[in-house]
């Protein structure tokens, strides 16, 4: 394996602004399509990153896409979607239907590097999982092993914490302007996964053909409830708040409310429904992938204290 180009789908979000610069500094040339290049904007600075406006809904767009590289990397995903057995259509398109539309078109064209993102507490057989979020992602999976022609890798990580991230960050802020936070399944256990160590692990595997045809958990070394992740946002940020912990039906009406608000959704009841499983992995991250994962309390200060948070919303304000 010797791949030069890589196409990143999912490149503009937050794992994939970290792989596109990591590929870039090693002057890798990656290519990140996007349905409107404003939301990549933030790639742009960085040399070898190509942005381009693209229909993946198209199989001649994806074949000309898959057909400019030399491996590809699936990274898109959404946590909230409608509803639907054994999940909505949002689920199916993103989880399921565009990872194997882009598989084929790898094969079509003869590209065989295939590096697919999953989630940890997705099992091999998804049919009972309890969300739809988990169940759609076991069958992403299933489509992309199951493209003959493939070199595949899967990656499942846990929560993923970083600068830009959408946990931490959000209890920050909650705690910020509420005085308790109500908090559903308080206990539910997590290894929070650094996004460094996330993008450096597709990064050390693309080229590595001991990683071909596995699956690999994405954990960090420390085990986590839900509501310590809450005070350690609360207490990093210095607004530390009590913690309300909901009984499951309050939790449940509490997210069928939230899921209902304008803007952008909190979480949702499928949101509620993953959070019945611990989301731990069955061991270390594997050797051969070269991470050693950061611990939460190294990194989350960097970001979450009250000066770093005035500075990223400053840099935000004069973007």
């Amino acid at each position: 394996m010797n791949a030069k180009t890589i196409l990143v789908v999912g490149g503009s979000g937050f794992i994939g602004r970290h792989l596109a610069a990591r590929l870039s500094a090693r002057n890798l040339r990656v290519l990140v399509p996007t349905r409107r290049r404003e939301r990549a904007r933030h790639l742009l600075p960085l040399p070898t990153v190509e942005v381009v406006e693209a229909d993946l809904r198209d199989e001649s767009t994806l074949d000309a896409l898959a057909r400019a590289c030399d491996a590809v990397v699936y990274l898109s995903g959404i946590l909230h979607g409608n509803w639907g057995e054994p999940y909505g259509s949002d689920f199916a398109e993103a989880h399921v239907a565009l990872p194997r539309r882009l598989a084929q078109a790898c094969v079509r064209v003869g590209v065989r590097r295939f590096l697919h993102m999953s989630a940890l507490g997705v099992s091999d057989d998804g049919s009972s999982a309890p969300s739809m979020y988990l169940r759609s992602k076991a069958d992403g999976e299933r489509a992309v092993r199951e493209t003959a022609g493939l070199d595949w890798t899967v990656f499942r990580p846990s929560v993923v914490y970083g600068a830009e991230d959408k946990l931490l960050n959000l209890f920050a802020t909650m705690q910020r302007y509420l005085p308790l936070i109500p908090l559903a399944r308080a206990g539910t256990k997590f290894q929070p996964v650094f996004v460094g160590d996330v993008a450096q692990a597709f990064v050390n595997a693309i080229d590595n053909p001991a990683t071909v045809g596995k699956t690999y958990e994405l954990a960090g070394p420390d085990v986590c409830t839900l509501a310590d992740l809450v005070r350690l946002a609360g207490r990093l940020s210095g607004h530390p708040r009590p913690i309300w912990r909901l009984p499951d039906f309050l939790g449940q009406m509490q997210a069928a409310i939230l899921e209902t608000l304008p803007g952008p959704t909190l979480m949702s009841r499928d949101n509620f429904d993953s959070l019945a499983l611990d989301n731990l992995a069955s061991g270390p991250i594997a050797p051969e992938l070269g991470i050693v994962p950061a611990r939460i309390e190294a990194v989350a200060p960097g970001y979450l204290t009250s000066a770093a948070l005035y500075s990223i919303e400053r840099a935000r304000a004069h973007r």
